[in-house]
């Protein structure tokens, strides 16, 4: 392979990384649209009480009886605003909401308080320790989520091997299909830098810089209000030379904060 030829094959892969992270970052924006019209729901209990505050001390001042259409305003703990067929506004507990029926025909579901929680946190900091190549590897993470199933993330990681050592960097995209979810898959893609330091007492080699690649797949566990527990495979790819490139496989596991 000519200098040439390697030039335009690192290129290509860079271009390909950054065409899907254009779509991506694309799809993000069109599902960030306009916000979604108010959700209805039908009674089906002989009636649902609103309240003039989101609480038993606030006191009844209408009904809704069994069939009547009432929308979801918005959320405030368990209780929620909501806006009854003659457009009388008032507050009413999870509870209740839980036993009417949605247009499709189907028991409403709400998502614990927490989750919602968490899904709102944008900047997220993290550190993982595993194994990169058969050898001991720490890396932290810094990710900032700009949509529930999208986040921009930057890693640096540090490798130490027997006969040498390795720092890299890179900046990903992470996709969470089903961040909704207490456990949850997500995948990524991103580019970087990787460098080699052998070891002083070595002869005859030397430092290694090289563009890098990265594809990950993991699964992240909401433990509480602001942790995640999380577990990721990577493959990096590291452009050692113009002519050469190197492969290699890593497993973390670690603890994400969010703030």
């Amino acid at each position: 392979m000519t200098d040439v030829d390697a030039c335009n094959q690192w290129r290509g892969t860079l271009a390909r990384a950054a065409a899907l992270a254009f779509l991506v970052l694309a799809l993000a924006g069109g599902a960030a649209g306009p916000a979604a019209a108010a959700e209805k729901v039908q009674v089906t209990d002989p009636y649902i009480e609103l309240r003039t505050g989101p609480g038993r001390g606030f006191p009844v001042f209408f009904v809704a009886g069994r069939e009547e259409w009432i929308e979801i305003v918005l959320r405030h703990t368990d209780w929620f605003k909501v806006r009854a067929a003659n457009g009388a506004e008032g507050w009413v507990h999870r509870a209740q909401l839980e036993t009417t029926l949605t247009e499709a025909g189907a028991t409403k579901a709400f998502r614990d308080v927490l989750l919602d929680d968490y899904l709102q946190r944008k900047l997220e900091l993290g550190g993982a320790w595993g194994q990169f190549k058969g050898e001991p590897m720490l890396k932290v993470w810094s990710a900032y989520r700009f949509a529930d199933a999208l986040s921009v993330e930057g890693t640096i990681g540090q490798v130490q091997g027997v006969f040498s050592g390795t720092e890299f960097w890179h900046v990903n995209v992470n996709v969470e299909p089903w961040s909704d979810r207490r456990l949850s898959p997500f995948f990524g893609i991103g580019l970087g830098k990787f460098k080699n330091i052998p070891n002083a007492s070595l002869v005859g080699v030397y430092t290694t810089k090289a563009n890098l690649a990265n594809a990950a797949i993991g699964l992240r566990y909401h433990i509480a209000e602001r942790f995640v527990a999380r577990l990721d495979y990577s493959i990096y790819t590291a452009f050692v030379s113009d002519i050469d490139s190197a492969e290699y496989k890593a497993v973390t596991a670690g603890i994400a904060f969010f703030f």
